[in-house]
């Protein structure tokens, strides 16, 4: 087996980084490419709750527009040297990760957990684990540093 692509989903937060440097330690190792992204999430739900659809779209494209910014500088501290692609995607993040692992035909996913334990994490569910349970590709995991 090779690694020619790995897919490096991040959330732009603190651990991110140690995400990043995981994927970017498999990258120098075997030369593949690094696909990082981040996914924003669409707030279409929200539309008919008395808010405006265009107003909705104009607060997402915000949120689009600051994500870029931030990806921008995110992979040129976290990837320098690499061969890179940045994406910054809106919808379900699980399913926005496992569609474009397919899409790109990556050979491994790497992203992060948030180590959530009990009723947190019966509200909020896993994206890892959904990823996990449903990505036809190998997934890294890397719980957040304590």
């Amino acid at each position: 087996m090779q690694l020619t692509k790995i897919l490096c989903a991040v959330d732009l937060s603190e651990h991110s980084r140690q995400v990043a440097q995981y994927a970017a330690m498999l990258a120098k190792s075997t030369g593949a490419q690094v696909i990082a992204i981040y996914t924003a999430p669409s707030l279409s739900q929200y539309v008919g709750f008395h808010v405006p659809p265009n107003t909705i779209e104009n607060f997402v494209g915000e949120i689009v527009s600051g994500a870029e910014q931030s990806m921008e500088t995110f992979v040129a501290e976290n990837f320098a040297g690499l061969q890179v692609i940045s994406k910054v995607l809106i919808g379900y993040a699980a399913e926005e990760i496992i569609n474009r692992a397919d899409e790109e035909n990556v050979d491994m996913i790497v992203m992060g957990t948030h180590g959530r334990k009990g009723i947190d994490r019966i509200l909020f569910g896993s994206v890892a684990e959904k990823v996990v349970k449903n990505a036809k590709q190998p997934v890294l995991t890397i719980r957040p540093a304590r």
